[in-house]
């Protein structure tokens, strides 16, 4: 059902944070709860987000995985740098289109705390200091005034998660309304053929008279449109 996505710096306690609020979601609401991201994508960080290629292919998978996972019943957090406002709103017209409310948990810290956190994570799991630089200057942070960014949960390293106000955000608010083209079209009305054949035989017949005084390079106007077709 909803989308809870995290941002923040490389090393900024996002992953902590999601095993949180899943382990809260689950005692408290019984749902199942699926954690998305670099982790259970199974990447090598410094392979990826030293390659743009491998990065972007990076976001179109875990979006990719995202939309699958989505439905009524269960909740999706996203544990990811999601540090690209773009691609947070090609998440937002995502939950858009499945109807479902989202909101925002931003990790912050400093990048000096970020870079001493990684320097004591296991060797394998570290990123290395160009890396992490990098993504950190790269960094877009999240504006709750953007619809896309909203609601936001800023949550800093000694801060506790804010858990019943985000249970509010995406259990009570309802989801934003999707934009029209990307809602399903009504059903035709009753009388939709013969509109159609109407319309057909109107096109025809322009066609046909056209035809008897056009020569080839005319161009012949199309009613009810304002599209011309060549008569070769």
């Amino acid at each position: 059902m909803p989308l809870v996505i995290f941002c923040g710096f490389p090393c900024s306690g996002k992953s902590r944070r999601s095993e949180e609020l899943k382990e809260y979601l689950t005692e408290k609401t019984g749902r199942r709860v699926f954690v998305l991201g670099d982790e259970t994508a199974g990447i090598d960080k410094n392979s990826v987000y030293s390659d743009s290629q491998k990065e972007k292919s990076l976001r179109g998978v875990l979006k990719s995985e995202v939309e699958r996972k989505i439905n009524k019943d269960d909740v999706v957090i996203l544990d990811s740098l999601n540090y690209i406002k773009g691609y947070r709103y090609e998440l937002f017209c995502l939950i858009k289109h499945a109807q479902t409310p989202h909101c925002l948990v931003y990790c912050l810290t400093s990048a000096d705390i970020s870079s001493t956190w990684n320097s004591i994570r296991e060797k394998e799991k570290q990123y290395k200091q160009e890396i992490l630089d990098s993504l950190i200057m790269r960094f877009e942070s999240p504006d709750s005034r953007n619809r896309w960014d909203s609601p936001l949960f800023t949550v800093q390293k000694d801060d506790i998660l804010p858990f019943e106000e985000i249970c509010d955000a995406i259990f009570s608010r309802k989801a934003p309304p999707p934009n029209q083209s990307t809602q399903s079209q009504p059903l035709s009305s009753t009388n939709f053929l013969y509109e159609l054949d109407k319309v057909t035989q109107d096109i025809l017949m322009e066609v046909v008279n056209a035809q008897k005084t056009s020569v080839p390079g005319d161009l012949i106007a199309i009613p009810g449109s304002s599209e011309k077709i060549s008569f070769s």
